[in-house]
């Protein structure tokens, strides 16, 4: 094996190859792998699985390289590379991750309509339910009900007979077999019944409640979701009051206010609890009472902030839904309201991600004064850039084109003040992606060259690699070439690699 795959005159030549280069340099195990988790899924989209798969296998790590391997089998399966992608599978040593890569690549086979293939994977699996799903419902798309039912008829696994027949339902459903769908659906909800966990019997009854009420049936919905409460009723474990919250959700959906009140009065834990109200909160505002579900909405945040920590289950989670409910303010009008709420998060990082939704969310509606409110709240530059990107995309979304390309300009002046040479380098990729979008060539080469000067600045191998794997996919369409300017550059930081 040589001591690069990559050769050098490539990497003076391309961007990504420049990137693989240095990655192929770095001495430290977890270096490696963190680059080549960032270069792998790029050739991958530019279908080159060859160099992909000698890339992931240079990778030290097991758990590591076969993830990137499978990541490979499943691109190969999609581009009808069977052969291939199945010579990658049986190279994973590990008996479960190489099972995992044969399960997809299963499944990508039959969802194309290569049942033969799909099947003779299937037979070499311990557990090949899904891979006959699979099967099942794309014989319904194309019209094989009988072939269909007697693929159901192999399943032995109640989950995956339920994940069959849910999908077959809901593919009657999109061609408007509406009886079909039904007749299914309800066949899935008697399947279910046969599933051995508490848990996961209920998850499955709450999936199919969901389609129920997609397909108009709100009566059958609620009888679903019953079956689901007196489950999750059962279940002595942390997981009992997430479903019932999960269940009064549905209760809401399907429109039995009084079945969804007694779900959440059955739910000790205050997450749980506030995560049912938000549900609540939602269908108020799908239905246009925003008065009402900001009166929810307060209610949940009063439940959630009323939890001490030593009642807390999952600090992760609490901090997730507290940011779900400052973003909900901002949906039914009430801009600052939500930056109040989220100006609560203990979690910085997650402060920053409720800030920048709800600043989208009130470009989304207008309210440009508040939204400037929830940007200037963010404490750091490099988040306060990435949320105004996000700005920039609810202003294009809206048809703002001036707006959203001021936000962008705004953008890119602030980066310069990004301390940390990866975020900045990420910050100009973005920028120069929606320039590139806004046919804007001059501001697109501006802020790509900002990047790649960012990037020669960092000086740990790998954060240069991965950093140049994400700046490559700019240049990918035909009519983006790097100029000599770039190649320079990138020569200059190939010749210095591993040094």
């Amino acid at each position: 094996m040589p001591e690069h795959l990559i050769p050098f005159d490539d990497a003076t030549s391309d961007l990504l190859a420049c990137a693989a280069y240095i990655a192929e340099s770095i001495r430290s195990g977890d270096g490696r792998a963190a680059a080549m988790e960032a270069i792998v899924p790029v050739y991958l989209a530019r279908s080159e699985v060859d160099l992909a798969a000698e890339l992931a296998n240079t990778v030290d790590d097991s758990y590591m390289r076969d993830r990137l391997l499978i990541r490979v089998a499943e691109k190969c399966a999609e581009i009808d590379d069977v052969e291939y992608a199945l010579q990658l599978a049986e190279a994973i040593e590990d008996h479960g991750p190489r099972s995992h890569a044969l399960e997809t690549i299963g499944i990508k086979r039959a969802t194309a309509g290569d049942f033969e293939t799909a099947r003779s994977i299937a037979e070499r699996l311990d557990h090949p339910e899904f891979v006959l799903a699979a099967i099942a419902a794309r014989q319904v798309e194309s019209g094989d009900r009988p072939g269909a039912e007697a693929t159901l008829d192999e399943i032995e696994f109640p989950a995956a007979r339920v994940t069959g027949l849910e999908e077959i339902a809901a593919a009657a459903h999109r061609k408007g077999d509406s009886e079909r769908a039904l007749e299914t659906a309800n066949r899935a909800v008697l399947a279910a019944g046969d599933i051995p966990h508490d848990e996961e019997r209920t998850q499955a009854l709450c999936g199919l409640g969901n389609l129920f009420i997609e397909m108009g049936r709100n009566d059958r919905a609620i009888e679903t979701y019953e079956s689901a409460r007196a489950n999750a009723e059962l279940i002595d474990n942390v997981h009992r009051d997430p479903l019932l919250a999960l269940a009064a959700a549905g209760f809401s959906r399907a429109g039995s206010v009084d079945l969804a009140d007694r779900a959440l009065d059955m739910i000790s834990d205050k997450t749980s609890l506030a995560s049912g109200l938000l549900s609540f909160a939602r269908e108020h505002a799908r239905k246009g009472e925003n008065a009402e579900s900001a009166e929810v909405l307060e209610e949940a945040i009063a439940i959630l902030r009323s939890q001490k920590e030593k009642e807390t289950r999952d600090t992760k989670a609490k901090n997730n839904l507290h940011s779900l409910i400052a973003a909900q303010f901002a949906g039914v009008g009430g801009g600052e309201r939500a930056i109040e709420v989220a100006a609560e998060i203990n979690d910085e990082a997650t402060q920053v991600s409720a800030l920048s939704q709800i600043a989208r969310v009130l470009v989304q509606r207008n309210d440009t004064e508040s939204a400037r409110m929830a940007i200037r709240a963010i404490p750091d530059d490099a988040s306060r850039v990435f949320a105004l990107i996000e700005m920039s995309d609810a202003y294009l979304k809206n048809g703002e084109i001036e707006a959203a390309t001021a936000a962008l300009s705004e953008a890119a002046e602030l980066a310069e003040t990004v301390p940390q040479l990866s975020s900045r380098s990420s910050a100009y990729n973005e920028i120069a992606k929606r320039f590139y979008q806004h046919g804007d060539l001059e501001k697109f080469n501006t802020a790509a060259g900002k990047s790649l000067e960012t990037i020669r600045s960092i000086r740990d191998d790998s954060i240069r690699s991965v950093a140049l794997a994400e700046f490559s996919s700019l240049y990918t369409p035909d009519d983006l070439k790097i100029g000599p300017v770039e190649k320079q550059l990138i020569a200059g930081l190939a010749g210095s690699a591993g040094n």
